[in-house]
């Protein structure tokens, strides 16, 4: 095989194609950026499942590579905080109550309804306390939040565990259906029991 001189026609249209194609990536960039709502300054309280911000101030936003490459390394703990529809107040006791099966990436720690906007006081000790034992009481262990694609409540948690004093917390929008779709395996997880 013989190197191509730049000079040469060939060599020309190679990096025309390249410098087109970074373009082209910049642009793409750049155009989803500003599809993204802008960051709020607090939590946000209601319509949980709507396009999310590009970004989140303190924390590193995880591309699915980035997020695989962790998981793969063993180097972060990944915390699902997708919520778990309680029992029916109106349901009979004799009748056979059944959780939803939850799957999430293989590995993490399931802290349901961790990721509303405003958090009673005991659903907020209960995700301080699985932040503890997810980071083993170091504030400085990678923190991966995750949910769904699209969904806030990832992004309200992620905000929250900064606001905590975490200091190495990451964000992944992509969430587990996003995971799924990028041909990575879920795995079928019980949550966090609850104190």
């Amino acid at each position: 095989m013989r190197a191509i001189d730049s000079w040469r026609p060939e060599g020309v249209m190679r990096k025309r194609n390249a410098i087109t194609s970074i373009f082209v990536a910049l642009f793409s960039c750049a155009s989803l950026a500003q599809d993204a709502p802008p960051e709020p300054d607090s939590y946000r309280m209601e319509s949980y499942r709507a396009p999310t911000p590009a970004t989140l101030k303190g924390a590193r936003v995880l591309t699915n590579v980035e997020a695989q490459e962790l998981l793969s390394q063993g180097s972060a703990a990944f915390i699902d905080v997708m919520p778990q529809a309680p029992r029916p107040a109106n349901l009979a006791p004799d009748v056979v109550w059944r959780d939803k099966p939850r799957f999430d990436i293989p590995g993490s720690l399931w802290l349901p309804d961790t990721g509303y906007g405003a958090l009673a006081e005991s659903v907020e000790a209960y995700f301080l306390a699985g932040l503890r034992k997810a980071s083993a009481g170091d504030p400085s262990h990678a923190l991966v939040f995750y949910c769904l694609k699209d969904c806030w409540m990832s992004w309200n948690a992620a905000r929250r565990a900064i606001a905590a004093g975490y200091l190495n917390v990451l964000w992944y929008p992509e969430g587990s259906d996003g995971w799924a779709k990028a041909g990575l395996p879920l795995e079928e997880r019980r949550p966090e029991p609850r104190p």
